[in-house]
């Protein structure tokens, strides 16, 4: 047999380590998928904190059924409501909790200077826990250090 008949042979292994095992969907897991597409349509909110010790802003925020790509970065507006963390007097202790959210968003934008940039305003009128242990939604596993001045949105 001649060398060049192998060339596919020896690219095909080569190739071989880089696939993975777990399957994803643009980037987020199986689990993830699974559980958007399980969520009940409806009036409410589905809410990712995204606590950042530098930051103002709570967290990722989306509607019910639609992936966190389209999640926004919200400010909480807690005249109704404090938001989960503050209402406990633990400030940035839920941080990647996930919750199911009530309220509604304004349709203005509040200025957050440490990032300098405006993001749309949250009212929080109520909230439940759905996960203190939520699979990750971003890339970078240091979007979610408090510490880390990285404001990643998820995938």
């Amino acid at each position: 047999m001649r060398p060049g008949h192998f060339l596919p042979l020896l690219l095909a292994a080569a190739l071989l380590p880089l696939t993975g095992c777990e399957t994803t969907t643009g980037g987020v897991s199986p689990s993830v998928a699974a559980a958007i597409a399980g969520e009940a349509p409806g009036n409410y909110y589905i809410g990712r904190r995204y606590y950042k010790k530098d930051y103002k802003m709570w967290g990722w925020v989306r509607k019910p059924g639609q992936p966190w790509k389209s999640s926004q970065l919200v400010m909480m507006n807690e005249n109704t409501k404090l938001a989960p963390d503050r209402e406990g007097g633990t400030l940035g202790t839920d941080n990647n909790y996930e919750y199911r959210l009530e309220g509604y968003f304004t349709g203005g934008q509040v200025y957050e200077p440490a990032s300098n940039t405006f993001y749309p305003e949250f009212v929080l009128t109520g909230y439940n826990v759905i996960s203190t242990a939520a699979p990750n939604i971003f890339k970078d596993r240091r979007a979610l250090d408090p510490k880390v001045r990285l404001l990643t949105p998820p995938l």
